[in-house]
């Protein structure tokens, strides 16, 4: 059994808190907790007696925000609560204006602010869509752990392929590279190792993503921003992070606000026919 857990991204969403007070133009802001990971900047500009609040979003994906208003004497065009999307290298997004109602009488506000990567409100998947085996061309592997699979898969429609270290890792889908890790050189049957994992993250049209992980120290070939097709060749498997034997963890997945992720069964084209869900403990061989 090969052990694997891919937490890149669970743990990445962020909070931050942001205070306001508007009274005779004056302007202040206390940032609670900032979060380094995803290269985006969310700021506030003060015009007249409203407070605009943009987003620079320099990532290669949309990014998702939410904010929990606590408003005085004061009215947000954005509603507490309501996921908002941030298209992907976007500057100067406009996310809400916040106003006062009664220009005699105090205000202040206060927000609470979550982001992550993606669109939080993508859904649709078409589940008839057809993946190719993420293998070379004329070799036969085995579904190591398959969905919900009991050691590490439980509640997770991910896959274990049999690759060996340095074996080429192809894309099962095209899309757009969004993340790389490749500096890792560490491992070991346990989840604390989950950290020391290297990865490609792909999203693609629909704004799902695919996770191709546990690749070998310096594995990619590719890199953010880098539109890759169906069968392209994209980097070496390994047995980075959590994992007690090389092979290539896959999962496609929808993003959550909190971090939490919607997994999604796809179906593969094997040498046997065109459109199947692997199986645990069952060998596939690929022959395009």
């Amino acid at each position: 059994m090969k052990n694997n857990h891919s937490i890149f991204a669970a743990q990445y969403f962020c909070s931050s808190i942001t205070r306001i007070l508007l009274a005779f133009l004056i302007f202040s802001s206390i940032t609670a907790f900032a979060q380094q990971k995803w290269d985006i900047k969310f700021y506030n500009e003060v015009k007249g007696r409203e407070v605009e609040i943009y987003a620079d979003n320099n990532e290669h994906m949309p990014m998702s925000a939410m904010f929990d208003f606590k408003l005085n004497n004061m009215i947000s065009t954005l509603a507490n609560g309501k996921s908002v999307v941030i298209p992907a290298r976007t500057k100067k997004f406009l996310l809400a204006k916040v106003k006062v109602i009664k220009a005699d009488l105090g205000n202040s506000f206060s927000y609470t602010n979550t982001y992550n990567f993606g669109d939080v409100t993508a859904s649709a998947h078409d589940d008839n869509l057809i993946y190719w085996l993420p293998f070379e061309k004329g070799k036969t592997k085995l579904i190591f752990q398959g969905y919900n699979g009991k050691f590490s898969h439980q509640n997770s429609a991910a896959l274990d392929f049999s690759l060996e270290e340095g074996e080429k890792v192809f894309t099962a889908r095209g899309g757009t590279v969004v993340e790389v890790e490749e500096s890792n050189n560490r491992n070991c049957p346990d989840i604390s190792c989950a950290r020391f994992n290297n990865y490609i993250l792909i999203m693609h049209s629909d704004g799902t993503f695919a996770d191709y992980s546990h690749l070998k120290q310096n594995g990619s070939i590719v890199r953010p921003g880098s539109k890759v097709e169906r069968g392209q060749h994209i980097g070496y498997s390994g047995s980075t992070g959590f994992s007690n034997g090389p092979h290539l963890h896959f999962s496609v997945f929808n993003n959550r606000i909190d971090g939490k992720r919607s997994y999604i069964k796809t179906k593969f084209r094997t040498s046997e026919q065109d459109a199947v869900l692997l199986e645990e403990k069952k060998r596939y061989t690929k022959n395009y």
